[in-house]
């Protein structure tokens, strides 16, 4: 099985546990500060992922090295959920959801910037054509609630948000190097993620309420930080590195079929004509950009 195969799946992996984590945080709104929530969570993660760091004197060596690298790659990470949730204050998650689906040709753009990658009138197509797949899910192929989509204030916030997560991936492929340690890597973004957020905490004064989390809300918020953050960070940047950030955004166009399909098998939600149609187009269009 080669690397870039591996690193397929790893993505793959990854795409069905993000999924999972929009179902999960579906669960949590509204328990506590989403600020507050976002720092709790990347701060279990990192405690989880740091011992397997602190206790190997190799990958220990690395921290201070890997440190300022990581700081920027999770500015870029963290500033995607803030926006994310400052956005949520204006629009609402259909409207968040509709600009998503933009986040892989953004990333190819800028991957023309960076890597001097070229997109073809064809590569251009199928993302036209991905982004119809995606919307037909998002909108369950109801027509009159994409004809009411409009921007306004909340939506140019995301879009500020799609930028942040568009330039997360260019930077992992970017500020990585071949002597990098992954986990290292990984925990050293988790404690900047955490450094940020601790940050926004304190610029918008928000309260940390973490005593109000029941024991249902914190099995909820460990899924979130352990398999949702600390394990598809990893998976992430492992395969942003052998694949290019372009391919792996490619995946976000099964984000939407991911979550419905999980939410069919899990809680019995049927699947109309129409997304199916749509999860097909995607899977369809996700495929041929990575061919």
């Amino acid at each position: 099985m080669s690397n870039a195969f591996k690193a397929h799946l790893m993505v793959l992996l990854a795409t069905f546990l993000v999924a999972g984590s929009f179902i999960i945080s579906k669960k949590l709104a509204g328990v506590i500060h989403p600020i507050s929530l976002n720092l709790l969570r990347f701060l279990i993660a990192a405690c989880v992922l740091a011992p397997f760091v602190l206790l190997d004197a190799k990958r220990r060596a690395r921290i201070f090295n890997t440190l300022g690298r990581a700081l920027i790659i999770s500015f870029f990470y963290t500033f995607y959920f803030i926006l994310f949730f400052q956005a949520l204050e204006y629009t609402t998650a259909l409207s968040t959801g509709t600009l998503y689906t933009l986040l892989p040709l953004i990333t190819a753009i800028l991957c023309i910037f960076f890597f001097k990658e070229r997109i073809s009138q064809t590569q251009l197509l199928i993302y036209v054509c991905g982004i119809i797949g995606t919307l037909i899910v998002v909108f369950k192929g109801d027509i009159n609630l994409l004809l009411h989509f409009s921007l306004g204030r909340g939506e140019l916030i995301f879009l500020g948000a799609i930028l942040c997560m568009s330039a997360y991936a260019i930077c992992m492929k970017v500020l990585h190097k071949k002597e990098d340690d992954m986990l290292v890597l990984v925990l050293m973004t988790l404690v900047g993620g955490s450094f940020w957020m601790l940050g926004a905490k304190v610029v918008f004064d928000v309260p940390l309420q973490w005593e109000t989390l029941d024991l249902t809300a914190l099995k909820y918020l460990l899924y979130l930080a352990i398999i949702a953050t600390f394990v598809t960070a990893y998976l992430y940047q492992k395969s942003t590195v052998l694949i290019g950030p372009k391919k792996v955004m490619a995946y976000i166009y099964l984000n939407p079929a991911s979550i419905a399909l999980l939410l069919y098998i899990f809680e019995g939600r049927t699947l109309s004509i129409e997304v199916c149609v749509g999860i097909a187009i995607s899977t369809i269009a996700t495929f041929l950009l990575l061919k």
